[in-house]
């Protein structure tokens, strides 16, 4: 069962008169890897997204998976491992995807950072969506945070939410 906030209702405008005079802002995805203390490890498959009220995919952000050179495909054997990333947009993707694909991340805070004029953002329209961070890591276990929140927004706005296994602190961090 994914880890959900409150709905928070935010007001955030990435376009026009709610940006800064430079006219940019930045969406910030801080995800945490955890340390484990087991037998096989493993780094993680981690799929971040984010989905409208109908569970549909508005914005694929991110993928991490095993990539050791282009056109590698041992690594796209493992990714219906995410299991609801994999069924609402993988499996539909053409892998790797420019600008969303990437090699898995070792232990540690990974943050991604994405600019109010980049498409996937201003693709989205005005409404509730969730931030979706899944991770599964083999011999390991799956995991799936979410935090809630409202398009478009107008302020500085910060959530966060935690794994219990997979993922530690995941947050999500609007900066005008």
């Amino acid at each position: 069962m994914p880890k959900q906030l409150p709905w928070m209702l935010l007001a955030l405008c990435l376009s026009g008169a709610a940006v800064n005079e430079a006219g940019s802002a930045e969406l910030e995805v801080g995800v945490e890897i955890p340390r484990l203390k087991v037998a096989e490890y493993h780094r993680p498959y981690v799929a971040v997204w984010i989905q409208d009220e109908n569970r549909k995919v508005a914005a694929n952000l991110s993928v991490w998976y095993q990539m050791k050179s282009p056109g590698d495909e041992v690594g796209h054997k493992w990714l219906p491992d995410l299991r609801q990333w994999w069924r609402r947009t993988g499996r539909s993707l053409d892998l790797p995807v420019d600008g969303v694909s990437g090699a898995t991340r070792p232990v540690g805070q990974h943050d991604l950072t994405f600019s109010s004029t980049d498409e996937r953002l201003t693709k989205l329209k005005p409404g509730k969506y969730t931030l979706v961070v899944e991770a599964a890591r083999e011999v390991g276990g799956r995991e799936m945070v979410e935090i809630p929140f409202t398009w478009p927004l107008k302020e500085s706005f910060e959530a966060k939410a935690n794994g219990e296994s997979e993922l530690g602190e995941v947050t999500l961090t609007f900066r005008p």
